[in-house]
């Protein structure tokens, strides 16, 4: 009896000793779960402020600033003439500004106000070009126009059919193991992403800015070069605070800034100090 009662303690000390150590290893566990958990917030908690670390900050300025390039076009419909208009400028700012509305929509953190902006200048640009087109027609230029309408048609056309196959070419290109293309294919900031496409057509912008250095400054509208040149300004900055991170778009507003900054120092000069 002695013996059993001895050996029944022996057992039930035994289990008490288990139970103790896999609560402590599920307690160590849990703890391990909660620290990894926190340290993220940790991370947040110690994150730069300030000015020069906001993305808001920037990103506002920078809304604001697209805000300034669609009242430009707007202010220009309303008292110039549409002898000024550029067609190859307008023609990309109507498919940057449409990009961009979808990039301020789904980046982290979204801007509302940057996306609205967008739009309006999406609408600004568009009556822009019409009034171009109907200025080259009063002047005798029908066939330019019509070449121009064929060509921006077609560019059309294959936009949107890229855009509707997109999710289907990455999806086989990711799941395909080619290496390095199928990592490009599948990065957050990738070729089948607005995070590529809105920089590209930035890049456009400043290729068109480039590419009229020259351009007689009696064409130059002083208020959208004005507005591109701090586009391109806060941008710079705004790209490296965004997720994902951008640095295609933080090189091309780098050009934006300095190829707007040459038109408007010309206008200026040309209009005021010369």
């Amino acid at each position: 009896m002695f013996c059993q009662r001895v050996a029944n303690h022996g057992v039930t000390r035994s289990r008490v000793i288990v139970r103790r150590w896999l609560t402590n290893d599920a307690g160590k566990k849990e703890a391990a779960e909660k620290a990894s958990k926190e340290a993220p917030a940790a991370a947040a908690e110690t994150k730069k402020t300030g000015y020069w670390h906001s993305a808001e900050f920037w990103g506002g300025m920078g809304a604001l600033a697209g805000w300034g390039m669609s009242g430009s076009a707007i202010y220009d419909a309303a008292v110039q003439g549409p002898e000024i208009i550029s067609l190859n400028m307008t023609g990309v700012l109507i498919v940057y500004s449409t990009l961009f509305a979808r990039w301020a929509y789904v980046v982290k953190p979204q801007n509302l106000l940057l996306a609205s902006c967008h739009v309006t200048n999406v609408v600004a640009q568009c009556n822009q070009l019409r009034r171009a087109l109907e200025y080259k027609k009063a002047n005798g230029q029908e066939d330019e126009v019509n070449e121009i309408t064929k060509n921006a048609a077609m560019a059309g056309a294959g936009g949107l059919g890229l855009v509707l196959a997109g999710p289907a070419m990455q999806a086989a290109l990711s799941s395909a193991n080619l290496g390095i293309v199928s990592t490009v294919a599948a990065a957050d900031a990738g070729p089948f992403t607005v995070h590529f496409w809105a920089p590209m057509s930035k890049w456009m912008i400043s290729g068109a800015s480039f590419f009229d250095l020259h351009r007689p400054t009696d064409k130059i509208s002083l208020a959208q070069y004005t507005a591109l040149t701090l586009t391109g300004f806060f941008f710079s900055r705004y790209s490296l605070l965004v997720a994902p991170i951008n640095y295609t778009l933080c090189s091309v507003n780098v050009a934006l800034f300095g190829s707007s900054a040459w038109h408007l120092g010309r206008k200026i000069k040309a209009d005021y100090v010369d």
